[in-house]
């Protein structure tokens, strides 16, 4: 019992169910979020009544699952009004949407991933879906190795020796990856070909900051059937331009990208 009244512990609990609910799309029973959270039955179900009554949990009676509540979007929610950048480049990505036809992304990089933090989705029945707040691994994303190539050289010989392979198309080795980093910012924008999905194409382009650091990435998804092989390259330029817009936008700057050889890129 005194263990469950240290507040930090409690605290470190608390964010822990939230975060599990926060990746499970339909909802989980008490027994799921017990055993995914590692604690004991009672505990949770302590827990998921306190922030039931603070609107950060819903319970739903009928099906008995608990999900994410309203005060958990509105407190997220104050993290876009910070990010100005989201709200800036909302316009661009729309006109990119109904330029391309295509579902348009905007991700930032956190802790080693990508992560969907603004969305414009097409019209299309086929399209392609990403959950706000949804990560993504950098290596097989377009968004994230467009993010990845923005960084130094030096960084891209820190990647682990094994990459996982999401698909059977997934770049798992660092010295291909590296390769594909060097062309991506020589063309401008990375390439996701089914790497992260069967089926999937996705092409990027890195918005930089006022301190010509990454401060986020800008994509189009959709299906390989109409994103071919032939449309690459334009949707590419399209990212490339819409990036550069919204890099006015927040008033950033590309840096000068100096490669291992010395030479400006």
């Amino acid at each position: 019992m005194g263990a469950a009244q240290n507040p930090v512990q409690v605290l470190g609990r608390a964010i822990a169910i939230l975060n599990h609910l926060a990746q499970s799309d339909s909802g989980l029973s008490l027994t799921e979020v017990a055993r995914a959270a590692g604690l004991a039955g009672s505990t949770a179900h302590r827990i998921l009544t306190s922030l039931e009554a603070e609107r950060y949990v819903r319970f739903d009676a009928e099906t008995r699952l608990w999900s994410v509540g309203v005060q958990a979007f509105i407190a997220g929610s104050g993290f876009l009004k910070t990010r100005h950048v989201v709200q800036m480049a909302r316009p661009h990505m729309r006109t990119l949407m109904e330029r391309s036809g295509e579902t348009v992304n905007l991700a930032i990089e956190d802790q080693g991933s990508a992560v969907y933090v603004g969305q414009v989705e097409c019209r299309e029945m086929m399209r392609s879906f990403a959950r706000l707040g949804g990560r993504i691994p950098l290596h097989c994303s377009g968004v994230g190795k467009a993010l990845l190539s923005a960084v130094p050289e030096a960084q891209w010989q820190r990647l682990p020796s094994l990459l996982p392979a999401l698909t059977p198309l997934t770049l798992t080795s660092p010295d291909v990856l590296r390769a594909d980093l060097g062309r991506i910012r020589q063309r401008g924008y990375a390439i996701d070909d089914e790497e992260h999905a069967i089926g999937l194409r996705c092409v990027a382009a890195v918005v930089f900051d006022e301190h010509g650091d990454a401060a986020c990435a800008v994509s189009l998804a959709g299906p390989k059937a109409r994103i071919t092989d032939e449309r690459v390259p334009v949707l590419g330029q399209m990212a490339v331009e819409t990036a550069g817009r919204i890099m006015a936008e927040i008033g950033g700057r590309a840096p000068v990208i100096v490669s291992a050889s010395g030479a400006g890129q």
